[in-house]
């Protein structure tokens, strides 16, 4: 079993930067493809960005590339997401996933394909 923590949302305004984090319970973390996804309002949840377990594949979504960086760092059980030239429609609760399989590039964006889930971080960008 997997626990996963996102901190680090908050208000930003629009260009603005914010960091997320992921904190994973487990000793097999290093093993798990981790990912984010996100949710608007009124929208279903979307794919964001995903990291391989070794941290050397990753995969974004179209919207996001250039503008967003997943990152992991294996000793001390954490991804992360920075997240640059926020826009107001930005604006969702960002969820942390994992799987216990390594990921791939038709896999990452089913939401089906995760395993464990945060409890979500809100990040708002006003305009």
């Amino acid at each position: 079993q997997v626990q996963l923590v996102e901190s680090g949302g908050g208000l930003v305004q629009a260009g603005g930067s914010l960091r997320l984090s992921c904190a994973a319970s487990g000793r097999t973390f290093s093993t798990y493809g981790m990912g984010w996804f996100r949710q608007a309002p009124g929208k279903e949840r979307e794919f964001v960005a995903a990291i391989s377990w070794s941290g050397g594949i990753t995969y974004y979504a179209n919207s996001m590339k250039g503008r967003f960086t997943i990152s992991r760092d294996n000793a001390k059980n954490t991804v992360y997401l920075q997240m640059n030239s926020l826009k107001p429609e930005d604006t969702a609760v960002y969820y942390c996933a994992a799987r216990s399989i390594d990921i791939s590039a038709t896999i990452v964006p089913l939401e089906a394909s995760w395993d464990y889930w945060g409890q979500g971080s809100q990040v708002t960008v006003s305009s």
